[in-house]
Formats: C-alpha cells, sequence, structure tokens
C-alpha cells in the first residue's frame, strides 16, 4: 500500500471518529471534503508531471530502439562492403544505444507503473470525495429537518399547541376573579353606606333621647318651684 493511500485511510478514520463526537456533522464533512479537493488538485498536478515524465521515457526508448536498429544495419552493410573497420564502429554504436533502451525501458516500466497507481488513486479521490459529498447533502437535509422540527415544537409549547378551548378557559377564568373582586368592593363600599345610615339615625335617638330628658328635667323644676 502506498503512503499516499495509508494517509487517506488515516484521514476517513479520524473523520468516522470525530463525526461520533461532533455537534455539527455537516460543518466536519464540508472541512473533509474542502480538504480533500485540495488533494485531488494536488493529485492531479503531480499525474501531469508523471505524464509528462512517462512521455519523456518513451520517447528516450524510442530513440534508443530507432538508433541500435539504425547502427546494426549500418554494420550490416559495411560487412558486406568489406568495411571491417566501419562494421565495428556502428556495432559500438549500437551497443551504447542498447545499454541506453535497457536503462530507459526500466525507468519507463516504473514510471507507467506508477503513473497507473496515481490514476487509480486519484479516480479513488473522486469517488471518495462524490460519496462524502452525497452523505454531506443527506445529513444537510436532516439537520434542516431537525431545525425545523425544533422550532415547530417551540412553537407550539410557546402557544400551549394552539388548543383555543384552553386558552379561552383560562381567560373566563381570569374574568370571572375580575368580576368578583369588583363585586367584593362594590359591597364594601355599600355596607359602609349603610353603616354611615345606621350611624346617623343613632346619633339622632341619642339627640332626641337627651332632649326628651331635658325638657322632662324643665317640667320637674318648675313644679318645685
Amino acid at each position: 500500500m502506498s503512503v499516499f493511500r495509508r494517509m487517506r485511510d488515516i484521514t476517513v478514520a479520524n473523520l468516522n471518529e470525530r463525526l461520533e463526537q461532533s455537534q455539527d456533522p455537516v460543518k466536519l464533512i464540508d472541512q473533509f471534503l474542502h480538504s480533500t479537493r485540495e488533494e485531488i488538485g494536488e493529485a492531479e498536478r503531480l499525474y501531469q508531471q508523471y505524464a509528462s515524465h512517462t512521455k519523456q521515457l518513451q520517447q528516450q526508448v524510442n530513440q534508443a530502439t530507432a538508433m541500435r536498429n539504425k547502427r546494426e544495419e549500418q554494420a550490416l552493410l559495411a560487412l558486406k562492403a568489406g568495411e571491417d573497420h566501419l562494421a565495428k564502429l556502428a556495432l559500438q554504436e549500437k551497443i551504447i544505444h542498447e545499454e541506453k533502451l535497457e536503462q530507459y525501458s526500466g525507468l519507463l516500466e516504473t514510471s507507467q507503473q506508477s503513473l497507473f497507481e496515481l490514476e487509480n488513486q486519484l479516480n479513488e479521490l473522486k469517488i471518495e470525495y462524490q460519496t462524502v459529498y452525497s452523505k454531506r447533502q443527506f445529513y444537510a437535509a436532516r439537520m434542516e429537518s431537525l431545525r425545523l422540527q425544533q422550532r415547530m415544537n417551540q412553537r407550539a409549547s410557546a402557544y400551549g399547541g394552539g388548543d383555543v378551548p384552553k386558552m379561552f378557559g383560562r381567560l373566563e377564568d381570569k374574568m370571572t376573579d375580575w368580576e368578583l373582586e369588583a363585586k367584593s368592593l362594590s359591597d364594601l363600599r355599600r355596607m359602609g353606606q349603610e353603616y354611615a345610615v345606621q350611624a346617623g339615625e343613632t346619633v339622632a335617638t341619642v339627640l332626641e333621647r337627651e332632649m326628651a330628658r331635658l325638657k322632662e328635667k324643665l317640667n320637674n323644676d318648675g313644679r318645685k318651684e
């Protein structure tokens, strides 16, 4: 497994662990998607560099193959012409190009394998991004549903669940209390007035009694004289 793949596995493992403890999973997923987009961009740039390098190696292999074949043909022509010295020079260059071909063929094979692996990893990254993005949309929808449900519950709680009969029942009780209070005050005022009248009647009676007593006293004193 490549270092790149191990790093991605660790990142996903951390995401799973952090999601279990997060109060805002959508925000955490957005952070993961952002870092994944950056990794995709880096992987694509690396892929382009690898592709360009592989193309250059392929050109070196093709050039070495062509020069090897060309020097071998030239060596054959020199031998046919009896030019052994020229044939040896051509064969020496052929050996040099064969060595170059072997070296660049090894580099090309390694580069092609790396390019193939990087392409697979890049495709996995893109699939992973799309998968997590789809999950993000789903969880965002669930979070919005939960938020709206909470607002609805708060509204129902604030307004007593929309129970109109109970609302007017409480108003009736309140108004009844106000009416009883007003009646009590009215009764107190009436009792005060009645007391004042009674008090006035009592004072008049006392005065009449005193007047009668004084008149009787005067009459008695007149008789004594």
